[in-house]
């Protein structure tokens, strides 16, 4: 069936709408990161008068932008690999047994995507506030608190993606595993984790992404000089001065290992996505 003249146009028009929504930002921020502050604060120009590099150099002496990068690398690489691990053994136990409660279990993992994040901040401060009191285990203003905290927004969905990846790889290979002496255990490692590898790569990038990204949380649970990037970034803007330039600067830079590490695993990103969500 060919399409028609007006579906073709239709397809264009969608399509170069979504392309300037997505190309402007980005150049607006480029354009930004390389003008002085004087022109930045001016009216604005879309072509700069004058170019410099200026403000990708003043960025890391503004604010420690350094450690604050480091902070953010450590606390969301635990996180990941923290949710990766805890995922993966709850997702084999949902797709590959059935006992007491499995339905329950999914639905409320499920359910809790519905609810804004913000509505568990309270009940966590509260929560870290008192273990704190209770057992000396200091959580608010620290990494542990946080990296718990992304873990509590990243694992529900981790868990329904990857147990939706594990329902595609037949029972019929642990069995074969089982035959040759293995156990359950033996089973996961040796024949499902490297089938699930596109599944394993979509979970971890999510939930690298998902702590990269969040702000509200990190600006609660951090301070200081343990900061996140999220929050270090507002601390261009001063009662006496926003330094436009460098915080568009710095958002270039902090945005590229996420876009890296995208685009290196974007196949199999794309394809544990897809298989993921399709159970």
């Amino acid at each position: 069936m060919r399409e028609t003249v007006g579906a073709k146009s239709f397809k264009v028009i969608v399509l170069a709408l979504l392309t300037v929504f997505t190309v402007v930002p980005l150049y607006v921020m480029i354009t930004t990161a390389i003008k002085p502050l004087g022109d930045v604060q001016n009216d604005f120009t879309w072509i700069p008068s004058r170019i410099t590099f200026q403000p990708f150099i003043d960025m890391w002496s503004t604010v420690p932008l350094g450690r604050y990068f480091i902070n953010s690398l450590v606390v969301c690489t635990v996180a990941t690999v923290f949710s990766l691990i805890i995922a993966t053994f709850a997702a084999y136990a949902v797709s590959r047994w059935n006992f007491k409660g499995k339905t329950a279990f999914t639905t409320t993992v499920l359910s809790t995507q519905m609810f804004p994040g913000v509505l568990f901040l309270l009940p966590l401060f509260l929560i870290f506030t008192n273990l704190g009191n209770s057992l000396g285990i200091q959580l608010v203003g620290s990494w542990l608190g946080l990296i718990i905290t992304y873990l509590t927004f990243t694992l529900p969905f981790s868990i329904w993606m990857l147990a939706g990846y594990f329902e595609t790889i037949p029972r019929e290979l642990d069995e074969a595993a089982m035959v040759d002496g293995s156990g359950p255990m033996g089973a996961l490692f040796r024949i499902i984790l490297p089938s699930a590898r596109p599944g394993l790569v979509a979970v971890g990038i999510y939930s690298f992404m998902t702590a990269w990204g969040e702000v509200l949380f990190a600006s609660v649970m951090t301070n200081g000089l343990g900061s996140t990037l999220a929050v270090g970034l507002q601390q261009y803007s001063t009662q006496t001065n926003v330094y436009w330039n460098q915080i568009m600067a710095a958002s270039l830079v902090v945005s590229i290992p996420v876009v890296i590490a995208f685009l290196v695993v974007q196949r199999q990103f794309v394809a544990g996505l897809t298989a993921g969500a399709v159970k």
